[in-house]
């Protein structure tokens, strides 16, 4: 496929997702899935709509950073659900949707008539998407759950820090935007069997069981040995060396996979090849029993140079490295230029903004355009009349009574 062939649509143009969530973790999947093509509907309250609105430093016009960074490409409609004619509406949305995902208290929606064996009553082929802190079933069901909470129950937090140093939590919503993948992918599974079968799905992700799923080798090590994982700062716990080492002019990122690699990291970058047939050294397992003096040996080899001439020898050698970067200088490198990882929309009220895009590259299909994040009810009435085919005059009187604005 050349740079000029036009590619097909997105994969999931023509897909119907009608988003009742909030925060972070769900509405990070429904925008997964808007990029991928789907017409995404975020429900949202006419006292306020979602709480990221107000959460983070305002931009011009007073949208957030926080919600902006999750909600590119939807539409919004503002619905008050609590009242019956408001909880019809979203019936009646639901009804013609393929997927609907929400992150509520339990119970919460039943309330209204919209818990999943209600619609799926009258939508088999619904796909029903409950993201929670702790899932639908089990003692912590009711609980709400906030990501850094989670990443302290899950034991992420116990395994980030320095060793004597009390345990960190990740600085990035880690729990929050794994649970939203993994509820991507799992609706993605549930539209392809839909497809062979015919019926819907309920799936329940619980964002405790995502982090705990994250652990890999790390759960691993706690389960078939039978030990508590300790934190090891930059370091590794079973693959070395690797860590974060300071040159002259900043700190530089690296990690030796193989003994095959070790060899030309001692070769190439330290320039002390015997150190590769050191006992102590020669293979992952002795270099695991002399960690301390091996750290040594590089830090202070690598202190002598600058990262501009540490870099090039890496390179030379094969092992990864790079530059430890601020956030900023990640987002304006040469990387994320070449890729597009950062594009400007234009948002109503704010003006040229600029968002980073979904990173997901395919040859054949497209993906959507980028949109700037909808304002609390900018669709309400293109959706009631568009989708539902509501008059003009229904839709006035359901905006005068407060039902949607």
């Amino acid at each position: 496929m050349t740079a000029s062939t036009p590619k097909a649509p997105p994969p999931l143009a023509g897909t119907k997702v009608l988003d009742l969530s909030r925060i972070l973790a769900a509405p990070f999947a429904t925008m997964l899935l808007a990029d991928l093509g789907a017409d995404v509907v975020k429900v949202e309250s006419p006292r306020g709509g979602d709480q990221t609105r107000k959460w983070g430093t305002a931009l011009p016009g007073g949208e957030t950073t926080y919600y902006l960074a999750v909600n590119r490409s939807k539409r919004s409609i503002a619905i008050d659900f609590s009242r019956p004619e408001g909880a019809e509406l979203v019936r009646a949305l639901a009804q013609q949707s393929d997927v609907l995902i929400e992150n509520y208290m339990l119970g919460a929606l039943e309330r209204y008539g919209l818990g999943y064996e209600a619609l799926q009553k009258q939508n088999p082929r619904l796909i029903y998407c409950s993201l929670s802190g702790y899932g639908r079933t089990g003692p912590s069901a009711h609980r709400p759950g906030y990501d850094s909470v989670i990443q302290a129950e899950s034991g992420l937090i116990s395994i980030n820090g320095d060793p004597d140093q009390p345990p960190f939590k990740i600085g990035v919503s880690i729990s929050d935007i794994t649970g939203g993948m993994y509820a991507t992918q799992a609706i993605l599974a549930a539209l392809i069997a839909r497809d062979r079968n015919g019926r819907g799905d309920y799936i329940d992700i619980s964002l405790l069981d995502c982090s705990m799923a994250n652990l890999a080798a790390v759960a691993a090590n706690a389960l078939l040995l039978d030990i508590v994982p300790k934190r090891w700062g930059n370091s590794h716990a079973d693959i070395l060396p690797q860590g974060m080492v300071s040159a002259k002019d900043g700190d530089i990122m690296f990690h030796v996979g193989t003994d095959e690699q070790f060899g030309r990291f001692c070769d190439f970058v330290l320039g002390r090849a015997e150190l590769a047939d050191d006992p102590r050294f020669r293979t992952n397992a002795e270099r695991r029993q002399n960690r301390a003096t091996l750290d040594r040996i590089i830090a202070d080899r690598v202190a002598t140079r600058s990262r501009r001439e540490w870099l090039p020898l890496f390179e030379q050698s094969g092992v990864p490295a790079g530059e430890v970067r601020n956030v900023l200088e990640a987002l304006t490198s040469r990387e994320a230029i070449d890729r597009a990882m950062v594009r400007e929309v234009e948002h109503p009220t704010a003006g040229p903004i600029k968002l980073t895009v979904n990173p997901i590259k395919m040859n054949v299909s497209a993906l959507v355009e980028p949109k700037a994040p909808p304002l609390l009810g900018q669709h309400t009435d293109e959706i009631l009349r568009d989708s539902l085919g509501l008059p003009a005059s229904r839709i006035a009187e359901l905006r005068a009574s407060g039902v949607v604005a």
